[in-house]
């Protein structure tokens, strides 16, 4: 028990490391820049018109900075839609090489957004079929169904780990093959910042390695809760 605590515990620093450092980068750099010409959502908006991507639409949203393929809509945070920083300004590029991914057929975008759907379901079931163990135990007066159930349980929520941690490749296409490129060929960033405009690139594409630490510790949390 003490063992599984101490993994529990390093697996929760691991989970947390990522979140903490992705929030940092982009908080470093999210102060007020008056010499840019706009804000990150204008910004996109320039930049889907001239990939001739004028169809893709951009809005607010308090759900995270993220591109909605079947919607077609680049969605940025507050901070980052109104927000006329570097954060906000290399956000949006990066959002919108989701956008350039989709304009392409990229395949590894289609395979994402489906698995997307499947993920929050998979989690769900996850978490009911553990819950319900104890359940099915008491019902059949069979102790195996416990472990069965729990080990069903804790398989279904680790495919969650590899549907967050399959959108790495993804990310840094939309980062470093897409977001930068655009940047560099138009000039957008000054050239004293483009050090940190590659580190918020990289935030932005470990935002997805942080869920999957989470979802980690979410299966070692069951291992816990049901003393396997």
């Amino acid at each position: 028990m003490v063992y599984l605590l101490i993994i529990l515990a390093m697996v929760l620093g691991l989970a947390l490391l990522p979140q903490v450092w992705v929030q940092r980068v982009i908080e470093r750099h999210s102060a007020d820049r008056p010499d840019f010409p706009g804000t990150g959502g204008e910004f996109a908006r320039h930049l889907l018109d001239g990939l001739g991507l004028e169809g893709v639409a951009v809005e607010e949203t308090k759900l995270g900075d993220h591109y909605d393929p079947e919607a077609r809509t680049v969605r940025l945070l507050p901070a980052h839609m109104g927000g006329r920083s570097l954060a906000a300004v290399v956000i949006a590029a990066h959002e919108v090489g989701h956008a350039m991914q989709d304009a392409a057929g990229y395949p590894p975008l289609k395979a994402r957004t489906r698995l997307a759907k499947q993920a929050q379901r998979i989690e769900s079931f996850g978490a009911v079929v553990m819950l319900a163990a104890p359940v099915l135990m008491i019902l059949s007066k069979s102790p195996h169904i416990l472990l069965l159930q729990g080990f069903a349980g804790i398989l279904i929520l680790s495919m969650t780990i590899l549907i967050h941690a399959s959108t790495l490749p993804m990310e840094y296409d939309a980062s470093f093959r897409r977001a930068l490129p655009v940047l560099k060929a138009g000039g957008y960033i000054p050239a004293k910042d483009m050090r940190a405009a590659r580190q918020i690139l990289r935030a932005a594409a470990f935002t997805y390695v942080a869920a999957a630490a989470m979802s980690l510790f979410n299966v070692m949390r069951w291992f816990r809760v049901l003393r396997i």
